[in-house]
């Protein structure tokens, strides 16, 4: 393809929107080089291919990431306990804070809206079933 040509939306290829997807993804090109090399008029365009087809996660870089031409990230190494333990106790943090957060709803649930919440699951509530009798 020759540089600059502008092209029209029917133009593109799902083997050319790999092709670009392939290079930004492997730093040859950034989303905004990659563009103008192919006459690429749409804004967003090459990030929504990025989005469908990559394999990187694209929902969440920020703008500084997606400028950046050093894309691809070094295969990660086996965690040490004491990153795993480290990584776990932030997990434990969120899953607490997601907890008081529901407890916290469901209070306003019963006290603005007056609905009256079992404070059992039902399944906990049932007789239970001896399987050796």
């Amino acid at each position: 393809m020759s540089i600059g040509i502008k092209r029209t939306q029917r133009d593109y290829t799902l083997a050319f929107k790999l092709s670009v997807v392939e290079q930004v993804e492997h730093g040859e090109l950034t989303y905004k080089e990659a563009q103008k090399r192919y006459g690429i008029q749409g804004r967003s365009t090459v990030l929504i291919w990025l989005r469908k087809h990559g394999h990187l996660d694209w929902y969440n870089l920020s703008s500084s990431d997606l400028m950046s031409t050093e894309m691809t990230k070094p295969p990660s190494l086996p965690q040490t306990p004491e990153q795993r333990i480290k990584a776990l106790e932030a997990e434990l943090k969120d899953a607490n804070l997601k907890a008081q957060l529901f407890e916290a709803m469901l209070e306003i649930i019963k006290t603005e809206y007056g609905v009256k919440l079992p404070k059992k699951p039902l399944s906990a509530s049932l007789p239970k079933k001896k399987l050796f009798e």
